[in-house]
């Protein structure tokens, strides 16, 4: 499929896309179908990638990072899911992770996190959703207290993904405000084996390599350099770490919307019912170049809100996530749905691997933050309209 992405991009952009495009293909969907299948983890992939630069590409290049932003970090993530093999912890341990230590760790933290996160020996995972407080942040209720020089955490999360493979866990908390009394949150970094850190597995229909966890912190005892960065600039480094997490999942979206297009393309091209491919029939092209114009769309604001992060614009960026997020996930919705359709009964069939797309695509539309939270987001912050809670 033509693409006219190349136009906005400087030459190491395309030439990133280009190499990140070709290790992909070279593992492909039924590399992650096997995965899956095996109940292992995308162990080669993730390390030849590490290898190659690419998922600390965003890193600073003092910790052994590539010295670049989110802009190549989601090229690198977006093909890697046009060919059919996403690595989902991108999006937790470089994206996510990484940003906030880099931003806002103490020395210490970067040298001991940025080295293994930029060369893939590390991972970290994240932690904020909870089962009571769902997108409410304001109602997280994991709470950390100081116990002398160490710090106590005491609470639950759900939905974190690869927990099981992370080496840390990046966990929001919430300390109590000495002048105020009201609680604010903060991050800290929660090593796997930590004492009273228990870890349940979610039974998902989700079909992939990362799965999903249910933390218990039961008085999980910490030292003082677990806490990343200023205890009173909670909400700053919370949100450095959330517009790279939305920047991503459009991403994410994105790849595997190219990727189902991609399979429903060449079989309209190809499928013959009558005289002429059933590509030729509008009913078919239409929403297929539909899909394609929305996955371009989707592109720009994504483009667009890793330029603003990378500059430094949080509240910019914020704006330009948050639509980025939402316009890539209903792309790939939409892509996915009419890409099985376009197969028919072989768009639910293991060989053509798209069937189980339709319930990973429902993941960008979801997570981190629903699509409905966003458009409350556009609502009051870009529109000025009042809150309804």
């Amino acid at each position: 499929m033509s693409t006219a992405r190349t136009a906005l991009e400087t030459e190491e952009h395309q030439a990133l896309r280009a190499a990140v495009a070709a290790l992909g293909k070279r593992y492909g969907r039924d590399y992650m179908t096997t995965v899956i299948r095996e109940g292992k983890h995308t162990d080669e992939l993730w390390a030849e990638a590490a290898k190659l630069g690419y998922l600390g590409v965003n890193l600073p290049e003092e910790y052994g990072g590539g010295g670049g932003g989110m802009a190549e970090l989601s090229i690198v993530l977006e093909e890697l899911g046009a060919a059919g093999s996403p690595l989902l912890m991108m999006i937790v341990s470089p994206a996510i992770c990484g940003t906030v230590i880099a931003r806002f760790g103490t020395e210490e933290q970067k040298r001991t996190w940025l080295p293994g996160l930029a060369d893939g020996s590390l991972t970290m995972a994240f932690g904020i959703t909870e089962p009571d407080a769902g997108s409410n942040s304001h109602r997280i209720t994991t709470t950390a207290r100081r116990d002398g020089d160490d710090w106590v955490l005491t609470g639950r999360k759900v939905f974190v993904s690869g927990v099981d493979i992370a080496d840390a866990t990046l966990i929001v908390g919430r300390t109590e405000d000495a002048r105020s009394g009201k609680l604010k949150p903060c991050l800290f970094i929660v090593p796997r084996e930590a004492p009273g850190f228990g870890r349940n597995q979610i039974d998902m229909e989700l079909h992939a390599p990362e799965q999903q966890f249910e933390l218990v912190l039961d008085d999980v005892r910490l030292p003082t350099n677990a806490l990343v960065g200023d205890e009173d600039a909670g909400l700053l480094q919370l949100f450095a770490g959330l517009n790279p997490e939305r920047i991503m999942t459009a991403a994410f979206a994105i790849g595997m919307g190219r990727f189902a297009l991609s399979r429903a393309v060449e079989y309209a091209r190809t499928r013959q019912v009558w005289k002429e491919p059933i590509g030729s029939h509008q009913a078919i092209a239409h929403p297929l170049a539909t899909a394609h114009i929305d996955l371009e769309l989707s592109r720009l604001m994504m483009q667009k809100a890793a330029r603003l992060y990378d500059e430094g614009d949080d509240i910019g960026a914020g704006e330009a996530a948050n639509m980025a997020k939402y316009a890539a996930g209903e792309a790939c919705v939409k892509a996915v749905d009419q890409a099985v359709h376009t197969l028919g009964g072989n768009g639910l069939t293991r060989e053509y691997g798209l069937a189980s797309l339709i319930t990973a695509s429902r993941v960008a539309r979801i997570a981190p933050v629903s699509r409905e939270m966003i458009l409350n987001y556009v609502s009051h912050q870009s529109l000025g309209l009042p809150k309804s809670y």
